[in-house]
């Protein structure tokens, strides 16, 4: 049974799950055709896999069988796990409770050698759409608080497995990155009456200075004080709250947004290894004010050492507005040859 343990002094909670060792890996032992047979996440491999919660797949297809284009299963190997109670306890000044929450893996693509950023805008959308469906039917579970998606692309970002895909953990209390954000979120609204993320998008459109791309009910931005270089935000510059809010019509903008940033910083840099994270709101609290979702784009570029671990702060060798220019210098012509370069999902 994993466990959350509680630090006292900071007040963080850290997940103790030594299932996690056991997962395997397909990335330097094997090629990537040898991957690809053995993949548990490829079609026909569905028996190596748990029983799937949700999927796209053809009409005359059976669950836990060939013919899907997108499948969400439990994680073989869970951070935390659905089964239990929470079990708060004490241990002398320390606090601890069971493991009990939730963790997904959400299969993006039938195809092992397609990625997202070469999806069509169709089978983006998809993916986009899995992650509402998902929250949605977990916030029926009042043990759950929060609900983070995220996704490692490459080895180095936390991948153990090339098939393309994205995940989702529940947890039982809102993690401690969330609650800064959303507490400095409410501090700017009580004193200003204003959500500083609206306030941030309005500014950012205005400066242009840290704007990727103006993706019409999006935008990518640089933010302001990022910790890593070329850090991106993709925020709805509508207010919302809550990822839930999104509208069908959203889902598809979203999804090309996501595409068109994730090809900039695929040439910019040469295909680095990144993860992206959703914030939105926590579970079972009504729309926000003070707060607005938005997804977190990280390169992985510079590691985190020494200072960084010890003193809280981040060490860019890069600036916002620089790495904004550089991202919006990939012209049309360079995405377009980029497309052109990768086949058809239904080439590969």
């Amino acid at each position: 049974m994993p466990e959350l343990r509680k630090d006292p002094i900071v007040g963080r909670w850290v997940i103790i799950s030594t299932e996690r060792g056991k997962r395997p890996t397909s990335f330097s032992a094997v090629s990537k055709r040898v991957a690809a047979r053995m993949c548990p996440f490829c079609p026909g491999q569905e028996e190596n896999t748990p029983p799937e919660i949700f999927a796209h797949r053809r009409p005359d297809s059976e669950p836990n069988r060939p013919g899907w284009n997108l499948r969400v299963i439990p994680n073989k190997f869970p951070a935390l796990i659905v089964e239990g109670k929470l079990n708060r306890e004490p241990q002398g000044i320390y606090d601890k409770m069971d493991g009990v929450g939730a963790h997904e893996v959400i299969i993006e693509t039938a195809d092992h050698a397609v990625d997202l950023v070469d999806m069509t805008d169709e089978g983006a959308r998809d993916v986009f759409w899995a992650y509402r469906e998902r929250m949605m039917d977990l916030e029926r579970d009042s043990r759950l608080k929060y609900i983070l998606i995220f996704k490692n692309h490459g080895e180095a970002a936390g991948a153990s497995l090339e098939h393309s895909h994205s995940q989702l953990i529940a947890t039982p209390i809102v993690p401690k990155r969330v609650s800064e954000e959303i507490d400095g979120a409410r501090r700017y609204f009580e004193f200003k009456e204003r959500c500083i993320f609206c306030d941030i998008v309005r500014q950012e459109l205005q400066d242009q200075v840290r704007v990727v791309k103006d993706y019409d009910a999006f935008v990518a931005i640089e933010p302001f004080a990022p910790r890593f270089p070329f850090e991106t935000w993709i925020i709805p510059k509508m207010h919302q709250s809550s990822y839930l809010e999104l509208s069908d019509a959203e889902h598809l903008t979203l999804a090309r947004a996501f595409k068109d940033t994730l090809a900039r910083i695929k040439i910019a840099l040469n295909d680095p290894p990144f993860n992206y994270i959703l914030h939105t709101r926590p579970v079972s609290r009504e729309h926000q004010e003070y707060f607005h979702w938005h997804f977190e784009i990280i390169p992985k570029l510079t590691k985190v050492a020494g200072f960084e671990r010890g003193s809280g702060f981040y060490i860019n060798p890069t600036a916002p507005e620089e790495a904004a220019a550089y991202l919006r210098s990939i012209d049309t012509a360079d995405l377009a040859r980029f497309r052109q370069s990768e086949p058809a999902e239904s080439e590969k």
